[in-house]
This record gives C-alpha cells, structure tokens and sequence, in this order.
C-alpha cells in the first residue's frame, strides 16, 4: 500500500522507493507515468537512498504505478 499524503482539493500524493538511479531513466518514465496520468505532478528524487517517485494528482491509482514500473523492469514499491 502507498503512502498517502492529502493535499487540498481532493489532491493525493504517492511516495514510492524505486531502484532508478540513471536521470535518462527517470526522465522517461516521469514522460511515461504523465501519459497514464495527464493532470499529475511526477518527479523523482535521485539524491534519495531510496530513488524516491513522487506523484500528485487526483485519483491515482497505486497498483497501476508500480505495474507500469514494473513492466518497464524498474523496482517500484510503496513507502508508508
């Protein structure tokens, strides 16, 4: 389960651990995850020792993120 972070106007944010330590890499999957997920904010934090991802938005699912990590061959679990 995700970490759940509610933001104001019904805004979530998603704090995952992820095995990304390439920018490249981390630039195309943030460019992947906005096309899932159009009218969110994504970023990773690379200087963190857990690679974190961050993703704001509204109705987002979890599960759909670390499956579409995981399909691209990235480690991507949920922090709680």
């Amino acid at each position: 389960m995700a970490m759940w972070i509610v933001c104001p106007v019904n805004k979530m944010v998603l704090v995952f651990k992820t095995d990304v330590t390439e920018r490249e890499l981390a630039q195309e999957l943030t460019q992947s995850l906005l096309s899932s997920f159009p009218h969110s904010k994504v970023n990773f934090d690379l200087e963190d020792c857990d690679k974190i991802l961050r993703i704001e938005g509204h109705s987002i699912d979890p599960e759909k993120i670390i499956q579409q990590l995981t399909l691209a061959g990235v480690l991507c679990q949920s922090l709680e």
